[in-house]
């Protein structure tokens, strides 16, 4: 896509907690970034937790994640055994620095621009990477998702395309538009705040209808 790169978000993993959720940076790397957090606003009221941050190869943090809700694992099944009622309930929401086409530290070469699309590949890829059908062996896992994953930067390539729905949600109590779409293995957002980020969101057991969004006054209140 014209506006992100496969270095951006350098792999499925680094967004999506991993796939090992415990192992989440501090709080040091989002202190450095030179932009605002988001996170869901007021509204919420339940746990929220640092997930990991992503840099640039100059070293630079150029995205990140908060989680809110139930801390997500690979999942490939329902407690319930019924896709309506998951076992975590859980959003995630991007913050993707707005940045264009810039010249690296080093002077040696160009860092891609971001877009709305950059938050759309990331928070894709973050969904994925919790998640894989019930029916698949775990050998096949790495296979599958490799497949998902260019699938999802397929589809945050084409916002406009019929993947993608409307929905205005608050950001900083401003009614906001949003790209959305959803899955059998959860939903995906993405957008832009007027601070300089694109947001992007995703989760599974709390619907994206009722969320809004806010800049976070202290991130490191997500370390505790």
């Amino acid at each position: 896509m014209e506006t992100t790169s496969r270095a951006v978000a350098q792999a499925p993993a680094a967004e999506g907690g991993a796939r090992f959720p415990s192992a989440r940076r501090t709080v040091d790397g989002y202190l450095l970034a030179p932009f605002p957090w988001y996170g869901l606003d007021e509204a919420f009221t339940g746990p929220r937790w640092l997930m990991q941050v992503g840099t640039s190869a100059d070293g630079s943090v150029e995205h990140g994640s908060t989680g809110h809700g139930d801390e997500p694992s690979v999942r490939n099944e329902y407690a319930s055994g019924s896709p309506d009622d998951p076992r975590e309930k859980f959003a995630v929401v991007v913050t993707v620095a707005a940045n264009p086409v810039r010249r690296s530290a080093d002077g040696t070469g160009l860092l891609e621009a971001t877009s709305v699309s950059s938050a759309a590949w990331l928070a894709g890829v973050g969904l994925l990477s919790f998640t894989w059908p019930g029916q698949m062996d775990h050998a096949l896992r790495d296979d599958w998702l490799e497949q998902q994953t260019e699938t999802a930067w397929v589809l945050a390539d084409d916002l406009s395309g019929p993947a993608w729905s409307s929905l205005s949600l608050p950001v900083d109590g401003v009614l906001t538009p949003f790209h959305y779409r959803e899955s059998e293995f959860g939903w995906v957002l993405a957008g832009s705040t007027a601070q300089g980020v694109h947001v992007g969101a995703y989760g599974r057991g709390m619907s994206a209808y009722g969320l809004g969004f806010a800049m976070i006054k202290d991130i490191t209140a997500y370390a505790a």
